[in-house]
Formats: C-alpha cells, sequence, structure tokens
C-alpha cells in the first residue's frame, strides 16, 4: 500500500521504517525542514531506529520523507502521529487538526485515516472524522475508513521491541477495524482490536494513569520514610518478593517525557470539562510529582548546611538530565527544576548529560563527569543512572552524593 506517516518524531519513525520494512511504500510527512533533511541523508534521530535501517528503506526506494504536503496524494492509509500537548492544563489538538486538513485535502474513496497521537476519550469521533468529512466531501464509514490506535513506544525499552508490543487497534464501523487490523497485522506480532475508537483511547490513558498515580505514591513514601526510620528502598524489595498482587515502582526526583506528566491530565481535564467532577487521584498524583524536585533540592541544602557550606556558594554536579533512563529526550525532565531551583540558590550548577550529543543545549552548564570534575563539586546529584554512567568512579571521588536511583553506597552517600 501506499502509506503516509504524519509526524516523524518518536513515535511517527518507527511506524514508518517499520512499515517500509515490511513491504509497504511509505512517505514520512513533517513540517519541520531540518528533520526531513536529517532522514533524507539517513541520519536518524531516533534511537529505536538505527541509521543503517533508514538508509536501507531510502535506498530501496520504499521510504522517503518530504514536508510537501503534495506528495501525499494518492494514499492508501495515513497515520497520525503529531504532538498533543498540554497548554495551561488544557489539551492542545491543534497539531491532529492541522494534520487532519491536510489528509483531507488528499483524502480519495477508499482511503483510511489512523490517529495513533494521544489524546482524550471522543477525539477521533468528534474532532478528527468531521474534519477529514468536511474537507474531502466525504463521509466518514461510508466513503472511507477512520481509527484509533495508541501508541506504546518505549524509547531504549529492551525487553520489548516495537513490533513485538501487542498493538490496540479500533474503528468507527466493523469495515474501518478490519482495515486497520490488517495493516497492524503486517507491522506488529499481536493486535488487539476493541469495540471502538473511545475504548482504545481510554486504554492508553489508563495505562499512563495506572503508572503515575502509583510512581507519585512510592514518592511520597520517600518524602516520609526517612522520618520513620525506614529504608524504602528495602522495603519495596521486600514487597516485590510476593509473586502477585504487586507491580515494583520506585521513587526519583519526578517523572517526565511525553507520557506521564501530560497523558493523566488529558483524561482528568476531560472529566472536569464533561461531568464537572474533579479526577482526585491524577490531580493528587501530579501535585506530589511536581514537587518531588523541591524535595530532591531540600534534601542538598540540609546536607550543605550539615557541612557548614552555604548552598549560594556550592557547586553542584547534576548528573543524568535526560527524562528518564537511558533515553536521549530531555522533555519534561525534572532535572531542570531541580538545577532552576538550585541556581535560584545561588549555587553554581553544572550538568552532565552522556546520552545527548555534544553541542546540544542544556538547561545548565554542561561538563562531562570526569573525576576531576566529581570532586571539585560540593555536591553530586545522581538523577538518572544511565548505562554510560560511571558510578564507581563518581562514588570513588565525590564528597558527597545524593543518589536518587539507590546505585551506590558509602560515607559519602545518601539515598532518595
Amino acid at each position: 500500500m501506499q502509506i503516509v506517516v504524519a509526524g516523524q518524531g518518536y513515535v511517527g519513525l518507527p511506524l514508518a521504517v517499520r512499515a517500509a520494512e515490511v513491504g509497504h511504500r511509505v512517505v514520512g510527512y513533517d513540517v519541520d525542514p531540518h528533520r526531513v533533511r536529517q532522514l533524507a541523508a539517513g541520519d536518524s534521530y531516533v534511537e529505536d531506529v538505527a541509521s543503517y535501517r533508514l538508509r536501507t528503506v531510502l535506498g530501496g526506494r520504499a521510504y522517503s520523507a518530504t514536508t510537501d504536503a503534495a506528495a501525499l496524494a494518492g494514499y492508501d492509509l495515513a497515520v497520525i502521529t503529531v504532538p498533543t500537548p498540554l497548554r495551561d492544563g488544557v489539551p492542545d489538538l491543534t497539531y491532529i487538526e492541522a494534520c487532519a486538513r491536510t489528509l483531507g485535502e488528499h483524502l480519495r474513496p477508499g482511503a483510511t485515516v489512523v490517529l495513533e497521537s494521544t489524546t482524550y476519550p471522543g477525539t477521533t469521533e468528534d474532532v478528527l472524522l468531521p474534519i477529514l468529512e468536511e474537507t474531502s466531501g466525504l463521509k466518514g464509514g461510508v466513503d472511507f475508513h477512520v481509527g484509533f490506535s495508541p501508541e506504546r513506544i518505549a524509547p531504549g525499552n529492551k525487553r520489548w521491541s516495537f513490533e513485538g508490543t501487542p498493538k490496540l487497534v479500533s474503528g468507527i464501523d466493523a469495515m474501518s477495524l478490519e482495515v486497520i487490523k490488517e495493516f497492524y497485522d503486517g507491522i506488529f506480532h499481536t493486535t488487539v482490536p476493541v469495540s471502538g475508537p473511545r475504548v482504545a483511547e481510554l486504554a492508553k490513558l489508563i495505562e499512563n494513569t495506572f503508572r503515575l498515580i502509583n510512581i507519585s505514591m512510592i514518592n511520597e513514601l520517600a518524602t516520609l520514610t526517612d522520618r520513620l526510620g525506614v529504608n524504602i528502598w528495602e522495603a519495596i524489595e521486600a514487597a516485590g518478593t510476593k509473586p502477585f498482587g504487586f507491580t515494583r515502582f520506585t521513587p526519583g526526583p519526578g517523572v517526565g517525557g511525553h507520557c506521564l506528566p501530560v497523558d493523566p491530565l488529558f483524561l482528568s481535564w476531560k472529566i472536569r470539562e464533561d461531568l464537572g467532577v474533579p479526577f482526585r487521584f491524577v490531580e493528587l498524583a501530579d501535585d506530589v510529582n511536581r514537587h518531588m524536585p523541591d524535595f530532591v533540592v531540600q534534601r542538598v541544602v540540609d546536607a550543605l548546611d550539615r557541612r557548614g557550606i552555604p548552598v549560594g556558594t556550592a557547586r553542584i554536579l547534576l548528573l543524568g538530565l535526560t527524562c528518564k533512563i537511558n533515553a536521549t529526550d530531555l522533555r519534561n525532565s525534572p532535572s531542570a527544576r531541580v538545577a532552576e531551583l538550585l541556581t535560584g540558590l545561588g549555587a553554581d550548577v553544572r550538568g552532565a548529560e552522556p546520552n545527548i550529543p555534544d553541542g546540544a543545549e542544556l538547561t545548565v552548564r554542561r561538563v562531562d563527569a570526569t573525576p576531576e570534575e566529581v570532586a571539585a563539586a560540593d555536591a553530586v546529584v545522581l538523577l538518572m543512572d544511565h548505562a554510560l554512567s560511571d558510578l564507581p568512579m563518581i562514588q570513588q571521588n565525590a564528597a558527597w552524593v545524593l543518589d536518587c536511583r539507590n546505585r551506590m553506597s558509602g560515607a559519602n552517600v545518601e539515598v532518595l
């Protein structure tokens, strides 16, 4: 089939390359000319897509990247993988809406449009479908097919591959579901059909809301257990010996990335908007996690005070600035807030991030985590324990460490 994947980010590029590898002719559409130039040169900026795979499908002419909407003409199936950010707590669907108009201009009878962007229940049928119908003059479910299939990308996850993760699929009617399922059956090992787009949209939000709430519970406990005289990490390990009824979550400096700080709030907003009541679990979980950087900073300040070092004169090294372990993504990372708070207190804050290429802009002065840099810091804060981080060297050379990941021990180490 002639496939369009609109949006060539961490969701769209893996799908586009995989679809090209299994035999489709794929156009990767993106409005960012810099991205498109990189892709055309065979240079992947997504960690789950090796550049050699991109070059292979480019060389075989199974894949092309473009900013030209005219190149979308004649598509059999289009997938929307554009961002859906929050703006002041309100879902911003403008990227979906703009993409729907562009695809609608090239929509023809028998074609299919699938939304993968995370959003609130009702978006596919109440927002996407009307725009496609208005722009094309065609009728969804009669002239063309529409559905929702949530992305389940986990960058850097070595256990669950892109194609090995079960894929939820839905359609606005039986024929839409059949066509969409057939497409994804050729890409994923397992597809799971559900009764309609609203179920699939809600399922995606449930997945991330479950994680947010449980992480928040553990994070709040981490702010309390030290005063109770209990090691929370040991308690979590002990609880994990139960073979049923328990899922392991661990504390950290907060949550970051494209999902956990955002997706559950889509659901909270939708419930308030439509039902006029709060989704209290999500609102409380969001509040706990937004204040975890404050707790990290207070631990650092208290430790400096005990050593007679005013935070305003301290040199502090932050290790691991990305939104999650082994990732290359800085979006919504709690490290930015930790750095902002410490800088606001007058500290000389530096950051080491081995997973971000040299030259990339960080929120703090960038340094390498050399033995000299570690030893020169009054405090070292391990935010993300990347595989590239030399933890034994850090522990050996640091005067004092706040370990937010429970990876080190010793007289100079405190664990979150």
